[in-house]
């Protein structure tokens, strides 16, 4: 593919080659041609339109079909050799959320989908920005604007995050007292970015699979809320909610799309369509709305005796969900019996780049990194394979700056992305944090709906498995 900004992750592209398919284009494999016995191998031309033509020994041609794959396919694996103009992404639109509210506006109550949209705090925080709006108000508008449009319920991924920090943190523990019987079980990955997943699977998947986290992500933490806990609620069964997120990355359109997390006993996603910050602001611009002159609505809950404010309770430790942060505290306490009350980062190369150690009488007990950016993940991960990466745990993202950067972002109009940046970053952090441990919705859910935090069914439904994926003979040859 030609060279173009990429809205998918960093991780995802690779010189002159982009892993990104955009709304307008087509994923073409290339065309496998079959050898039939006692006759030479047939040849490929490509035509000026990007049509095949398969020419045999005898100058007879024949029009090869190009083969299609879906997003759910998408391995994201830079084998992609051209592009054409229908759609890949039909999915994973905003104009599939327009189109399933308008089906639920002319098709009769038994065949209607109930709509729930879930909002991350980063896209909040990208569009408090863009309209000048404080998160709460942002958040207000967003439940609002989406109610117009006929979504029923707008609920927001702060909560579900809870799970994840918790689960993580539960996890590292548990490896951090079997690393002499598990060689592979530290350094323990950060697993909530979509893109470094797929990079890890898709390039030194058997040899570092075994060290990322099986917490969930808050996207999908939100799917299994939402589709198993919020739809008994509504007496529904899950292939009855049409579940959407906002999200501030393209890759998590492919995270939703694994099958993993697919229920197959209702045959639904537990994220049925994902769509970006800057998606929403195409909604708002197709409906001619501006977000700031939207009037405020209350914000949705799953729980009753919960505050608008105490819903969008955030987490400290940055804007990528700060799994280091929680972590790092919660191991320090449970391991070492320290209490961390403020943890001090130290920048290596860059400040995508920086760790953090806890130490006690000349002796090192903890020592953790971030590293954002497809360059310091590349470095991490030959390090790894040298078995010179001293660090027990990595949070690993993407995006350079973390999740608040990522590519389905609002983009810098007239100021510097920098600039923007900041904001962005201001806006985030001006929410106030909470400890997960301490929520008591979360500690009610953790025994009404899975049988506490230790239980099998905490295990099925908060955690999952990741798969090293084989290198197709087919796909260009590319050397990481």
């Amino acid at each position: 593919m030609a060279t173009t900004v990429s809205p998918f992750s960093g991780v995802l592209q690779l010189t002159d080659l982009d892993d990104y398919i955009g709304p307008s284009q087509d994923c073409i494999k290339p065309i496998k041609v079959e050898k039939k016995l006692g006759k030479a191998a047939a040849k490929i031309h490509i035509e000026d339109d990007g049509t095949y033509i398969q020419v045999d020994k005898d100058g007879g041609s024949q029009k090869l079909e190009k083969a299609k794959i879906t997003l759910n396919d998408c391995l994201a694996c830079s084998g992609c050799i051209t592009s054409a103009e229908s759609v890949l992404i039909t999915q994973q639109s905003h104009e599939e959320l327009l189109r399933v509210l308008n089906t639920n506006k002319t098709s009769g109550s038994a065949s209607q989908k109930l709509v729930v949209v879930s909002v991350s705090p980063q896209s909040r925080a990208s569009l408090a920005a863009k309209f000048s709006l404080t998160p709460l108000d942002t958040a207000k508008k967003l439940v609002s604007f989406f109610k117009s449009l006929g979504v029923h319920y707008v609920f927001d991924t702060t909560f579900s995050r809870n799970f994840s920090l918790l689960e993580s943190q539960r996890e590292f523990v548990q490896r951090f007292r079997r690393q002499k019987e598990d060689k592979k079980a530290l350094p323990m990955l950060a697993a909530a970015c979509p893109g470094w997943i797929c990079y890890a699977e898709k390039t030194h998947g058997s040899f570092i699979i075994p060290h990322v986290s099986t917490a969930k992500s808050p996207q999908q933490v939100m799917g299994s809320l939402v589709k198993r806990h919020f739809a008994k609620q509504q007496h529904l069964t899950p292939d009855q909610i049409y579940h959407v997120t906002v999200m501030p990355c393209y890759d998590k359109k492919l995270e939703a799309s694994r099958p993993d997390f697919f229920i197959q006993e209702h045959q639904t996603r537990e994220v049925d369509c994902v769509i970006t910050t800057g998606e929403v602001v195409k909604l708002l611009g197709q409906e001619k709305v501006t977000l700031s002159e939207v009037n405020p609505a209350p914000l949705d809950s799953m729980f009753s005796g919960v505050s608008e404010e105490e819903q969008l309770l955030g987490h400290s430790g940055g804007g990528s969900g700060g799994y280091l942060e929680h972590i790092y505290k919660y191991a320090a306490r449970d391991l070492f019996g320290i209490q961390v009350e403020e943890v001090r980062y130290k920048a290596l190369k860059n400040k995508d780049l920086q760790e953090v150690t806890l130490e006690k009488d000349g002796k090192t007990l903890l020592h953790f990194a971030l590293a954002y950016g497809f360059r310091n993940i590349q470095n991490l991960v030959q390090k790894l394979k040298r078995g010179k990466l001293p660090y027990h745990y990595i949070e690993v993202m993407a995006c350079p700056s973390g999740c608040l950067n990522g590519g389905g972002q609002i983009k810098a109009e007239g100021e510097p992305s920098k600039d923007l940046l900041q904001r962005v970053e201001r806006l985030y952090e001006s929410v106030q944090p909470e400890n997960p441990e301490l929520n008591g919705a979360v500690q009610a859910l953790y025994k009404e709906w899975l049988g506490g935090p230790a239980s099998e069914q905490t295990r099925d439904i908060l955690h999952t498995g990741y798969h090293a994926v084989e290198k197709s003979s087919a796909t260009l040859n590319i050397k990481w």
